[in-house]
């Protein structure tokens, strides 16, 4: 395989640290360190060992860092909490896709990019109509995903969260340049769990995504390490596909 694919694939690879120890952490960025190109941190760890985890993630293994706390508040205190998270030098930080007017404008030249999160992949039609969305968005959340997609690029968000069934409308929509970052990444031999609108690591790739996030599939497995390096060639082989 042509090293520089396997770099860039290797690159597009964002691991979960879904877990609240740092302890737990440090074993999995040593693991994981030469094998995936982000770490993502969500609540549980956030909340566990503090901001400090981020400085941990660089100063141990180099690579970028996303902040998934998934913002939701009035718009100033989300953009003073960006502002914040910027601080720390993130590489990307998520807020929920609702807010408008250029509200991240500051952030368009920053190295911290703020991402946007459409629907998330636990959702599906019948969620949606117990949420009270519309029918006509119920039913095909691909609309719901695009309409707040256009929300999040009028905020000057970089990009968004979104399955990868819904990735091609993205690009289509929004333009190639127009980050997206797929979760609900599972693997054929996997049970979906709690996830709903998932696809496979290649699907997610063909269909244009920028990066996937990839948790239970290989932290559930004998071998973590070569289940990285699996989903690493997966990748690859989705971008020299679309060469």
């Amino acid at each position: 395989m042509n090293a520089n694919i396997y770099e860039e694939a290797k690159n597009r690879l964002i691991f979960a640290l879904d877990m609240p120890e740092e302890e737990k952490a440090k074993y999995w960025l040593n693991l994981l360190k030469d094998k995936v190109g982000v770490f993502k941190v969500g609540l549980e760890l956030f909340l566990g060992v503090g901001p400090q985890i981020v400085r941990l993630i660089k100063d141990t293994t180099g690579a970028g860092v996303f902040l998934d706390l998934k913002f939701h508040d009035i718009p100033a205190t989300v953009l003073a909490a960006c502002r914040q998270a910027q601080k720390y030098g993130v590489d990307f930080v998520t807020v929920h896709a609702i807010y408008r007017h250029g509200l991240f404008q500051e952030f368009r030249s920053s190295p911290t990019k703020i991402i946007g999160v459409t629907v998330l992949t636990s959702l599906d039609t019948p969620d949606l109509r117990a949420m009270g969305i519309t029918e006509e968005l119920a039913q095909a959340p691909y609309k719901l995903v695009l309409k707040r997609a256009a929300l999040a690029k009028e905020a000057g968000c970089a990009g968004v969260v979104c399955s990868g069934q819904e990735v091609k409308y993205i690009k289509e929509h929004f333009g190639q340049e127009f980050l997206v970052i797929t979760p609900g990444i599972r693997l054929k031999s996997d049970s979906v769990q709690d996830q709903k609108r998932v696809t496979t690591p290649y699907e997610a790739i063909k269909n244009g995504s920028n990066y996937i996030v990839v948790g239970r599939s290989i932290r559930s497995t004998p071998n973590p390490s070569r289940a990285a390096e699996q989903i690493v060639k997966e990748i690859a082989s989705a971008l020299a596909d679309t060469v």
